[in-house]
């Protein structure tokens, strides 16, 4: 079977970030979003148990598979490490993503955010294997891995497992020739190995959305599209990539990003100028590199809220006035501190951008606690 066969197009729906109402999912927004994105011709949706703190796959089956036909769009699901000791704890929890989603099957079924940190904990618990297995029986239509981590092992883990179908990478024109990401050389491993590329994180978590007023200013000389549409434009157009996802989070982003996907047409010259320069002002400004994915802060033991501290921290640099010492006092308020940080490591561990965060919230700390760094 066709990697490609039903899948509608270059554009996903990432369901990571969703419409929220009142700490839930805004279940009528999502699926009037639902609605519109299928109607203009997509069918993408990728979501994974922790997404949403569960709430992910749960408005999923609520607004897209109790909704729609089965076989009207392709849904991927991952197996995260955080949800798995030993090797037969790996079946139960898939039957019970697949109970909660309410479908027989994934089209898509994602060895999720593979790295050093836990690759081996997947090979021990035979992971791939029993992937494959569920693949027979014909409850995973495509085996595939999600990859947080530098080229060579992303090399090795395609040489260990030919099987895998497809790769999820971080790709966005920050990224692209970053010596930690290493998108680039990543998708030439992909290349190498004939493996079809899935990209998240096209606009950095938002900051590539939300600019500095200076990387602002460069794209809305061009008189086009939206900040946005640079960044997924540019992910698009990458050699091998046969997917981009986007998380949208309101009915706005949603109607944005398919006015130039329906369409999709690669940056041009100029367009692709004016994104370096973009990069050249970020590298600049040496902003901390979160995504705001919040893997991090389920764990903490100190329930500091790590990304809008980082996110205070990012404002601070750009702007250098109160507003981020008042929001630093809002994300801290029922919540812990920087300061608080007792350095048990397990942020770091489960970070995807592989950021030394204990030594960051030290900075955080004497930046808005006038903590001694």
């Amino acid at each position: 079977m066709s990697i490609f066969q039903n899948v509608k197009k270059n554009f996903g729906f990432g369901c990571m970030r969703l419409p929220m109402k009142d700490g839930n999912v805004d279940t009528a927004e999502f699926s009037e979003m639902i609605d519109e994105y299928i109607a203009a011709g997509f069918n993408y949706f990728d979501t994974a148990h922790g997404y949403l703190s569960g709430m992910s796959e749960k408005a999923l089956r609520t607004c897209l598979v109790d909704r729609y036909p089965r076989d009207s769009y392709i849904l991927t699901d991952k197996l995260s490490s955080q949800y798995f000791n030993k090797a037969n704890d790996i079946r139960p929890f898939f039957e019970e993503q697949l109970r909660i989603l309410g479908v027989d099957y994934f089209d898509f079924y994602l060895m999720h955010a593979q790295g050093r940190g836990n690759y081996e904990k997947y090979k021990s618990c035979h992971a791939y294997e029993q992937a494959f297995e569920l693949k027979s029986e014909g409850k995973i239509r495509h085996v595939g891995i999600s990859f947080h981590d530098t080229a060579d092992l992303l090399d090795t883990i395609l040489s260990e497992y030919p099987d895998i179908e497809v790769v999820q990478l971080q790709v966005n024109y920050i990224d692209y020739n970053d010596a930690a990401v290493q998108s680039e050389k990543c998708l030439e491993v992909c290349k190498k190995h004939e493996k079809p590329v899935i990209v998240m994180e096209p606009v950095k978590g938002g900051n590539l959305v939300n600019l500095p007023a200076d990387a602002d200013a460069v794209l809305r000389a061009l008189g086009g599209g939206s900040n946005a549409s640079y960044a997924i434009r540019f992910a698009a157009g990458c050699d091998g990539v046969f997917m981009v996802l986007s998380g949208m989070s309101n009915i706005s982003q949603m109607r944005d990003n398919l006015s130039y996907m329906k369409d999709f047409v690669p940056l041009n010259d100029t367009e692709c100028e004016a994104v370096a320069r973009v990069t050249e002002i970020f590298a600049s400004m040496r902003l901390i590199p979160c995504t705001s994915c919040r893997y991090c802060t389920e764990g903490c033991p100190k329930k500091i809220s790590i990304p809008d501290l980082f996110s205070c921290m990012n404002t601070k640099h750009i702007y250098k006035d109160w507003n981020a010492d008042y929001y630093y006092s809002v994300h801290t308020k029922n919540a812990g501190k920087a300061s608080d940080c007792i350095k048990c490591g397990k942020c770091e561990r489960i970070c995807p951008q592989h950021l030394k965060i204990r030594d960051l919230l030290v900075k955080v700390a004497a930046e808005f606690e006038k903590v001694e760094a």
